[in-house]
Formats: C-alpha cells, sequence, structure tokens
C-alpha cells in the first residue's frame, strides 16, 4: 500500500506541475487579449481557470497520498507550516509555500465577487509567485529528478514559462483593451 501511495503522489505532483505550467501559459496569453488558434478569448479564460483548478486537485491528490505514505512522514502541520518537515524541510518547505499561496488564489477567486475584482487580481499576481516555488520543490524533493521524464517536463516547462513571461515583459505585449481595438500586429 505504502509503495502505491508514494507512486501516486509522485505521479500526481508530476500532473499537477504539467496543469500549472499549462494554467500559467494561457493566463498569459489570456491576458494578451489574443485568441489561441480556433479558440475565442472567453474560451481561453475558461480553458484556463478549469485547468488551475484541475491542477489544484492533482496538487490536493499529490498532498493528501503523501500525507497517508508512511515512507513520506508528512503530518498536517508540514502542510499548512513551511520548513518544519522531517525529509529535507527546506524543499518541502517550498512545496509548503506553494500550497499555502494556491490556496490563497484559490479562496480568492471563490470569494471574487465579495471581495471585487482589485483584490483578486491582487491576490493573482502571487500566481506569478506559486510557479517557480513550485518547480523549485520538485527538483529540490522530487525522487524523480534523474528520471528522463521528468527532467523533459521540468526543462520544456522552464523555456515555456521563461518565454511567456519575457512576451508579457516586452512592449509587444498587448493588453486585453487593445487587443478588442483591433490593434493587433
Amino acid at each position: 500500500m505504502d509503495e502505491a501511495m508514494w507512486a501516486f503522489g509522485r505521479v500526481s505532483g508530476f500532473v499537477s506541475l504539467a496543469l500549472f505550467t499549462a494554467s500559467v501559459l494561457l493566463g498569459i496569453l489570456n491576458r494578451s487579449g489574443r485568441p489561441l488558434l480556433v479558440l475565442p478569448r472567453f474560451s481561453i479564460s475558461l480553458l484556463h481557470r478549469n485547468i488551475a483548478l484541475l491542477a489544484t486537485v492533482f496538487l490536493g491528490l499529490h498532498v493528501g497520498s503523501l500525507l497517508l505514505d508512511s515512507f513520506a512522514k508528512l503530518n498536517p502541520v508540514d502542510i499548512v507550516v513551511p520548513f518544519l518537515g522531517s525529509f529535507q524541510p527546506f524543499w518541502q518547505g517550498l512545496g509548503t509555500v506553494a500550497l499555502d499561496l494556491v490556496l490563497a488564489v484559490v479562496v480568492t477567486g471563490l470569494l471574487r465577487h465579495r471581495i471585487g475584482q482589485r483584490s483578486f487580481k491582487a491576490v493573482h499576481w502571487l500566481s506569478y509567485g506559486v510557479w517557480p516555488v513550485a518547480m523549485a520543490h520538485a527538483l529540490g524533493n522530487g525522487t524523480d529528478v534523474s528520471s528522463g521524464c521528468f527532467l523533459l517536463l521540468a526543462a520544456a516547462s522552464a523555456v515555456a514559462v521563461a518565454a511567456a513571461l519575457l512576451w508579457r515583459l516586452s512592449p509587444s505585449f498587448l493588453e486585453t483593451s487593445h487587443a478588442r481595438q483591433g490593434h493587433l500586429p
């Protein structure tokens, strides 16, 4: 049973990282106001949100399965308070920080209509910090860090997110209002 939980924990973490990468890329694309192939903007927004929610589900499965695994030795405090874990506390703590940030984004997303768009967007900016913290956690704490599949995912994700962020910060990045007015290059 422990081996199954350990394997499930690793796979669910892998899937969560891949889905969060896709969510970051779609979030940046959505902000640009550009369509994706044949998908209109509203579809990109829905796809971004649904992939982020699915990534959060896999993150919950990742944490939950490792809580049930005797090898991981996680306890409920480890998933809330960073850097207290018994196994590689720094790297595990980064995972806890990423989880806490994801929870803050999810909770404010659910309360978006009550807290207002400005507050939601302010907290949503934490998403830019979640991804590199989660990647560092995976690289430092992951037991599959030397496997070809994981290295390929990590490298492809890093290149894609770096390219998207460079585009996001570039002068050619158009905000949604400009795109709606037909000012695409």
